[in-house]
């Protein structure tokens, strides 16, 4: 019988642990994580991170500012995803590189293609490692991060759910860094009904923000895959929420 399927999308902010650069650590948390949850489940990771990866070892200089940030991830993508398999293979686990495009998920051709790719890889026990090609796209480097293209992926695969890993415990009534009284909003609905209460990025590292979050649950929302967002900064943060051990906002199909 196949086991259900889990979007997990970090963002970069998660990855880097609020510095300049990747974290080891993190990586280390979130390859231990899908050990131990893989019998249970096959985990697709939606990863940001590129231009992180490339920003503390080169500086480029010229050019529009879009345009070197695709430059930055061009550089980067080859760097985290070397971490990635080093890291990953000290816990055993292979993984596989999948560059994909909005416009990839409207063509039937190459949604049709997708998906066979990423279920062949699952079911030979790779994890995929999805991000944007940020070379021929610019929409998740100017707005979301890859939290639209994680709904997107969990929305093409039939997931179960789609898991965004946060710098923040989840979506807030207000801001939480400017209001300590803010109340974390634990279940959703309807997305519209919280689109109000959805800002934009607080990091420095991240493009995305709560907005492309709530965007990201629109997505789903119409898709029918349920989706979660939580704290990444948690150790064992994706087990801990699994089991209702860790508080964040759930947003219902």
């Amino acid at each position: 019988m196949a086991r259900p399927i889990l979007v997990l999308k970090v963002g970069t902010s998660t990855l880097t642990r609020g510095t300049a650069q990747i974290s080891r650590g993190k990586l280390e948390d979130i390859a231990a994580q899908i050990v131990y949850l893989r019998h249970e489940w096959d985990i697709v990771l939606v990863s940001s991170g590129a231009i992180a990866a490339a920003r503390h070892q080169v500086e480029l200089v010229g050019g529009h500012p879009m345009e070197v940030k695709q430059a930055l991830a061009a550089i980067g993508q080859p760097m985290l995803m070397q971490r990635y398999h080093e890291v990953f293979g000290d816990h055993g686990l292979q993984v596989a590189q999948c560059l994909l495009t909005h416009d990839d998920f409207r063509r039937p051709a190459s949604r049709h293609n997708t998906v066979s790719t990423l279920r062949t890889l699952l079911a030979n026990g790779y994890v995929p490692i999805v991000n944007e090609n940020d070379t021929v796209a610019t929409e998740e480097i100017q707005f979301g991060d890859n939290d639209r293209l994680a709904a997107h992926v969990a929305v093409l695969l039939g997931a179960r759910l789609l898991v965004l890993a946060s710098d923040i415990d989840g979506l807030y009534e207000r801001d939480p860094r400017q209001d300590t009284h803010a109340m974390l909003i634990r279940e959703v609905h309807d997305p519209a009904e919280v689109w109000h209460m959805a800002g934009e990025a607080g990091s420095q590292q991240g493009s995305g923000g709560m907005r492309s979050k709530v965007r990201a649950a629109f997505i789903c929302h119409e898709g029918g895959v349920e989706m979660w967002i939580v704290n990444g900064g948690r150790e064992q943060f994706l087990i801990k929420a699994l089991a209702g051990q860790l508080a964040g906002t759930r947003f219902c199909v």
